[in-house]
């Protein structure tokens, strides 16, 4: 992709950023206030901050590789940041999970000819999308935003000196996560089936299971060494003791909220016996509303433990 191509493009986009105002005006997030913070983690790879998931970006001789695309009122931004570290073509964006803050800016990058890759149920969600909690019908990506390349197992290709592993984790947040591992950088990207910060999100609207979530925390650890830097969808990088922390409160949270069950309490009164309440100042989110987060969490669990009884 030349530079005159990006140029031409932005300038489709600057019209996005006009749109931000009024998307703050109804709710919703301010986009022209967000601003994309670059970390360099290793020689080739940097992570973007903004508004949403983490965003990882490879670069090289090769060009661009970005794991997710936030949200597509930042495309512009993100796409500045991206020329600050290398004015290489953008080739490949992979997926890891189906989820707006790191979906929306697809249909962008689809359009500026970036091959888009993901799980084959990634596709579908975004093809066929779920009701909304409330029961509101979802609104189907457009075609461009749509991944060109869907895969069920496993994907190893070759970039930038690297060997970029697309790893499918079965039914955790959603039923379309990937791990993107990075082995000769020793870097781990887990999209959100592993946060560093707040409770785990079991999405089962969208296919997720506590389950998976579970087995999936376990292979990360497995598949991790004790300078394995791993980046989750939302939070600061960390190692896999922080994996495992996480985990082992996965697993002692679902044994409270079934110790509930037997005794016969109903979600609702699972909710307000707080199981999870000695890891809330543990896990906290800054901006995030905690109880509600919490309450979310053992609410999920609660519906899956509850369905196999």
């Amino acid at each position: 992709m030349s530079l005159t191509t990006i140029r031409s493009t932005l300038a489709g986009f600057a019209a996005v950023a006009v749109l931000a105002v009024f998307a703050s005006a109804q709710g919703q997030p301010d986009f022209s206030k967000v601003e994309i913070k670059t970390t360099k983690i290793s020689n080739n790879f940097y992570t973007l901050e903004g508004q949403g998931g983490t965003i990882g970006v490879l670069a090289g001789p090769d060009g661009v590789l970005l794991v997710d695309t936030q949200f597509a009122p930042l495309t512009q931004k993100i796409l500045a940041a991206i020329r600050q570290i290398s004015g290489g073509p953008i080739r490949f964006v992979v997926n890891t999970h189906v989820h707006g803050d790191h979906t929306g800016g697809n249909e962008n990058f689809g359009k500026m000819g970036v091959v888009i890759f993901a799980r084959d149920e990634l596709r579908n969600r975004l093809a066929h999308p779920s009701p909304t909690a409330s029961g509101a019908p979802g609104v189907p990506a457009p075609a461009a935003a749509l991944p060109a390349v869907t895969y069920a197992g496993r994907v190893t290709w070759h970039m930038n000196g690297e060997d970029v592993d697309l790893i499918a984790i079965p039914r955790a947040h959603t039923d379309g996560d990937t791990i993107v591992r990075f082995p000769a950088n020793d870097i781990i990207m887990t999209g959100d089936y592993f946060r560093s910060v707040g409770f785990p999100n079991i999405d089962r609207n969208n296919g997720g299971s506590l389950n998976g979530m579970v087995d999936g925390l376990g292979r990360l650890i497995g598949m991790s060494g004790p300078n394995t830097k791993i980046i989750p969808g939302h939070g600061p990088t960390v190692d896999r003791t922080a994996v495992t922390a996480h985990r082992d409160m996965l697993l002692a949270v679902r044994d409270r909220v079934s110790k509930l069950i037997e005794q016969g309490k109903t979600q609702e009164e699972a909710v307000a016996a707080k199981p999870a309440a000695d890891y809330v100042a543990k896990v906290a989110q800054p901006g995030a509303n905690p109880g509600a987060v919490e309450d979310r969490f053992i609410g999920q669990v609660y519906a899956e433990l509850k369905a196999t009884r």
